[in-house]
């Protein structure tokens, strides 16, 4: 079964699916199965203490073309407390544009948590004008984002909803509303849907939205290839989706797993608040501390950060399984919608 979007054409992917991006964290293994498995991986900005993200990013690209032929993408947070998004910004494609292989296969970049804008820079419009196929998109999980996205000039929009794990909006949205919302606004826009898919029934009701791609977070992390520990793919499977809860991170709200870590964190009510708020150099630390403490297996104090999703994840397997499942089991929800309009 194909099913063929407007996004997977853009893109150059069989399927319209694509792993949505874990930052801080590797994902260069699950990049190359999600690709091989015919969907889009996406490599994570890495930010892990110690780790230089401009180095990590490029020996990832490196090591994805070594094996895989087939397309990906990568992210970059743009977020003005990140202080290395200006630096990718610059430098990561020109290194593309001087590696041919990665240049034919990298068609996706996708920024977030701060400005598209920051990535309109000489190097970027040369690596377009040199012929390659590079698509923009940026996570918009407002519709006043997602019109200021499209004004700035994206290819297309991740629309992410509440039910996400990760970074989120302050207006708390779920992504079915908001898909509704920004459909209606912004129809001819393409479209990747992220934030509480898991099943065929999830992509089945995103496309039926004239929706162009999931993206799937974790779903992938509770998957044989990814690089997360198993401790985080076990809570996984085992949790409802009310065992999340949105707390205040370093750029704004955050869904995590409920447990000791969320418990120490409150939630801000609205951007105006939070950006009252002097955000101090040690709370940034202390948020990367908790992150690779989830990295390395403590779910107890680490902050894991997962999506409503889990609540219909029941067993880690393979990436190829995962999204063939996801990808027959739509095409089963569309034909019985397809037949049910016929028989009337």
């Amino acid at each position: 079964m194909v099913i063929e979007t407007n996004v997977t054409k853009m893109l150059g992917i069989k399927h319209p699916i694509l792993s949505a991006p874990m930052g801080p964290f590797y994902t260069t293994k699950l990049t190359v199965a999600v690709s091989e498995a015919g969907g889009l991986g996406v490599l994570s900005h890495i930010n892990l203490t110690g780790k230089n993200s401009l180095d990590e990013l490029k020996k990832a690209m490196e090591y994805v073309v070594e094996h895989t032929e087939k397309n990906f993408g990568f992210n970059i947070r743009t977020a003005r407390l990140q202080p290395d998004a200006i630096k990718l910004c610059r430098q990561i494609p020109r290194f593309i544009m001087e590696n041919p292989k990665i240049k034919e296969q990298c068609t996706y970049l996708i920024t977030s948590a701060g400005s598209p804008r920051l990535i309109y820079n000489k190097h970027f419009e040369k690596l377009k004008e040199s012929g390659s196929n590079i698509k923009h998109f940026h996570v918009a999980p407002s519709l006043y984002l997602a019109e200021k996205c499209v004004n700035s000039g994206v290819d297309g929009l991740v629309i992410t909803g509440s039910e996400g794990g990760g970074h989120q909006s302050y207006e708390n949205i779920s992504t079915l509303v908001l898909l509704q919302r920004i459909r209606k606004k912004l129809p001819d826009v393409p479209i990747i849907a992220c934030g509480g898919y898991a099943t065929g029934e999830g992509l089945a009701s995103a496309l039926s939205m004239g929706v162009g791609a999931i993206a799937m977070g974790s779903r992938f992390i509770s998957s044989k290839e990814c690089q997360f520990h198993d401790n985080i793919k076990n809570v996984i499977i085992k949790s409802e989706a009310s065992d999340t809860e949105l707390v205040t991170g370093v750029f704004g709200p955050i869904r995590v797993l409920i447990n000791e870590f969320s418990q120490k964190h409150g939630l801000v009510s609205n951007k105006a608040e939070k950006l009252s708020e002097e955000t101090l150099a040690s709370e940034i630390v202390d948020e990367v501390k908790h992150l690779e403490m989830s990295y390395e297996g403590n779910i107890k104090d680490g902050a894991v950060l997962l999506g409503q999703s889990i609540g219909i994840i029941e067993n880690v397997e393979g990436v190829s399984d995962i999204i063939n499942s996801i990808v027959n089991d739509a095409e089963k929800c569309l034909t019985t919608a397809f037949n049910n309009i016929l028989n009337k």
